[in-house]
């Protein structure tokens, strides 16, 4: 007699689409980690900026720590379900993407292999793009050959299934902790944020300065002085301190604005081989982890005083 095929259930295509979908999450998290990591250790002049590749590196730091263990826990579920009925392993929604999936990785090899042979031919075959290629053609070799081996196998095997979830759970923590080495750690990057509104708040009490020496010949003898009921402004302070900036007048069209930094400004700290790292179009705010003033002095030719008629 034809044994008929178990048919799925709600629970099955729910733990098996949700399954699938955050292995992807996972794995294009893991592979954009790395391409951002290549991009960090292989700076390119021409396109290299630190700010975005932090950004990108938070964002799927992000995605691989909250979706990878969410795949691991109904791989954990599925498996079990299916230790308890081996039919299930049959069921209709599961072959389709797992079959799926090896579709999707087998053209993402092939297409990885033309992009390698194109560029070879373009004579552009920088070591960066190699390690690229080869990053995404080892995930992508890897989940093509789990997952046929996945289709071919008769039964779960309980001891793999652990090794596999050990390895890669091992994997993903390295992965993540790289990350750290390039952005830093949290404490670090709210401190880096602090200096980087202390840098826009200073820069926002200069084009005051200056607009009030142009509509007034003179500087202001101190900050309350920039305060306007009408137009609304009203003097930045500290984000974090809430304590008021440092302003001093130096001489007629001088002046010094000063501020507590707690990290060092990119321009001066963050270089690789003693050469280019970031380009910074600000380099006259570079600063360290300590009180940094900056100098100014207004030069009336290229501001010019503003005539009341």
């Amino acid at each position: 007699m034809e044994q008929t095929t178990l048919k799925s259930t709600p629970k099955d295509v729910f733990l098996h689409l949700f399954g699938i979908v955050t292995f992807y999450l996972s794995i294009v998290s893991f592979i954009n980690l790395y391409i951002q990591y290549i991009d960090f250790l292989y700076p390119d002049a021409l396109t290299f900026y630190y700010n975005s590749i932090a950004q990108a590196v938070r964002v799927f730091t992000s995605m691989l720590i909250i979706a990878w263990p969410f795949y691991l826990l109904t791989a954990w579920i599925l498996a079990k379900d299916v230790s308890l009925n081996k039919e299930k392993r049959e069921i209709k929604i599961r072959k389709w993407l797992l079959y799926l999936t090896l579709f999707v990785s087998a053209v993402t090899i092939i297409i990885d292999l033309i992009m390698f042979v194109y560029r070879f031919l373009d004579g552009d075959l920088s070591i960066k793009f190699f390690f690229k290629v080869l990053v995404v053609l080892l995930v992508a070799g890897l989940v093509f050959s789990y997952y046929l081996w996945d289709l071919k196998r008769e039964e779960a095997n309980k001891k793999l299934n652990q090794i596999f979830a050990w390895v890669t759970a091992i994997l993903v923590i390295a992965s993540v902790a790289l990350g750290f080495f390039i952005i830093g750690t949290p404490t670090k990057q709210r401190a880096y944020r602090f200096d980087e509104q202390r840098i826009q708040n200073l820069q926002t009490i200069q084009n005051e300065v200056l607009n009030y020496w142009q509509q007034k010949q003179t500087l202001p003898n101190q900050l309350s002085a920039l305060e306007d009921s009408i137009s609304g402004f009203k003097v930045p302070t500290d984000p974090d301190t809430k304590a008021i900036y440092e302003y001093k007048v130096t001489g007629d069209l001088a002046f010094e604005l000063c501020a507590d930094f707690k990290t060092i400004s990119n321009a001066q700290n963050d270089r690789i081989n003693n050469d280019m790292y970031m380009v910074d179009f600000q380099q006259n705010w570079d600063h360290k982890a300590e009180k940094t003033c900056f100098s100014r002095t207004i030069d009336p030719e290229l501001y010019k005083p503003i005539l009341k008629q």
